[in-house]
C-alpha cells in the first residue's frame, strides 16, 4: 500500500498527492474512462463536460477544494477537469454506481466504532492509496481513497469517522455537494454535529448513504438523494447499519441495483445482534462473513459481478485509530493502522 503524507495549503496538499500518486491518478482516470464508457456511453470529453458543470458551485463556495484539485492535476501532470471528474464520479453516473459496500457503527457508553467493507471493481485495486493530510487549523485526516480523489473513507484527529454506501436512485443536483466532497467535508470537521450541519446546509448532489460518527456522540446516517436527505439515528443499542438500497421514503424512487443488498443489511444486523459489546476483533470478524457467497458481506467476484471487497476498515474512534486490511477480509492481505 502506498502511504502518502501531504501538508500545507490546499494547493500544496493536492500537488503532493498528485506527485506522489501520479501512477495511481492516471490509473484512476484510465479505469473510470473505460467504466463510464461502459456504464453511461459517455466519452471522457463528455465526462469532463459534466464535471465542469460543478465548477461554479465549487469555485464560489468551496474554493479550497478547487485549489486542492488543481494541485492534484498539476502534480500528476493532467488536466483539472479530469480530476474534478474523478471527484464527482458518483454524480457522473447519476447516482447509479454499483459500489457494493456494507457499513455499520456502534456506540456504547464508553466506546465508538465505525466500520465497512469497500466493494468495487477489482481492476481499481492498484489505484487505492492511503492518504494523510495535515491542514492546520483543521483536523489531520487519514483516509483510504482512490488516486486523485480528495475525499473518501477514514477518520481524523478530532475522532470523526465517515463511511459511504452507494445507492441507485436517479438524479443529480449541480448546486449541492458531490458525494466524495461531502465525505471530505465530514473529515474536515471537528465533530459529528459540525459535519452533519455542513451537509444539511448544502445538501448532497446524488444518491448515497453517508455514516458520520465521533467518539462522544456516536453515529448518524444520512441517506441521500439528489432531492433530499433522510436522517437515520442509531437504534437502542447504539447501532447504525446500511448497505446499498434506500431504506426510507424519499422524493425519488431508488432500486436495489444489487439484489443482495437487502440480504446483507439483514445479515449485518443479525451478526451485530450476536455480539455483547463491540471490540476491534469482534467487528473485524463480522466483515469476514461469507453467507450468501459470492454476494456476501465479504464479497467475491462471481459470474454476475466483477466486484469484490477491496479493503475492510474498522475505526475505533475512542482510541483514535483504524485498522485496515487489504483484499477480502477472510483472506490473507496486508494489514496496517491509520493514526491521525
Amino acid at each position: 500500500m502506498k502511504h502518502i503524507k501531504c501538508s500545507g495549503t490546499p494547493y500544496e496538499i493536492g500537488q503532493q498527492h498528485g506527485q506522489n500518486a501520479k501512477t495511481e491518478v492516471h490509473g484512476s482516470i484510465a479505469f473510470y474512462e473505460a467504466f463510464f464508457k461502459e456504464r453511461t456511453q459517455l466519452s471522457w470529453s463528455q465526462v469532463r463536460d459534466v464535471a465542469r458543470a460543478f465548477s461554479p458551485l465549487l469555485e464560489s463556495t468551496y474554493p479550497h477544494f478547487m485549489e486542492e484539485m488543481k494541485g492534484v492535476a498539476d502534480g500528476a501532470g493532467t488536466d483539472l477537469d479530469s480530476i474534478i471528474a474523478l471527484n464527482v464520479r458518483t454524480e457522473i453516473a447519476y447516482g447509479m454506481l454499483s459500489d457494493g459496500c456494507t457499513a455499520f457503527t456502534w456506540k456504547t457508553s464508553d466506546e465508538s466504532f465505525i466500520a465497512q467493507n469497500w466493494d468495487w471493481r477489482i481492476e481499481q485495486t492498484p489505484n487505492i492509496i492511503s492518504l494523510s493530510i495535515e491542514q492546520l487549523p483543521k483536523p489531520t485526516i487519514k483516509m483510504m481513497t482512490e488516486g486523485g480523489i480528495i475525499g473518501k473513507i477514514g477518520l481524523n484527529s478530532a475522532g470523526v469517522g465517515v463511511t459511504l454506501n452507494a445507492i441507485a436512485a436517479p438524479g443529480v443536483s449541480y448546486n449541492k455537494l458531490p458525494v466524495h466532497l461531502a465525505l471530505r467535508t465530514v473529515l474536515d470537521s471537528s465533530s459529528r454535529e459540525e459535519a452533519a450541519n455542513a451537509l444539511r446546509k448544502v445538501g448532497v448532489a446524488a444518491a448515497g448513504h453517508i455514516t458520520i460518527a465521533d467518539a462522544p456522540t456516536g453515529a448518524i446516517g444520512f441517506e441521500c438523494s439528489a432531492l433530499d436527505i433522510v436522517e437515520m439515528p442509531m437504534d437502542q443499542r447504539g447501532i447504525c447499519t446500511h448497505s446499498n438500497h434506500l431504506v426510507k421514503e424519499h422524493k425519488v424512487q431508488g432500486s436495489a441495483f444489487l439484489p443482495d443488498s437487502p440480504f446483507r443489511l439483514i445479515r449485518i444486523q443479525e451478526l451485530m445482534g450476536g455480539i455483547d459489546r463491540p471490540n476491534m476483533q469482534a467487528l473485524s470478524e463480522v466483515l469476514k462473513d461469507e453467507k450468501n457467497y459470492p454476494a456476501s458481506i465479504c464479497r467475491a467476484v462471481g459470474e454476475k459481478s466483477a466486484m469484490q471487497t477491496l479493503f475492510s476498515i474498522v475505526m475505533d474512534l475512542t482510541q483514535g485509530f483504524a485498522r485496515v486490511k487489504m483484499g477480502r477480509p477472510s483472506e490473507n492481505g496486508e494489514v496496517f493502522e491509520l493514526r491521525p
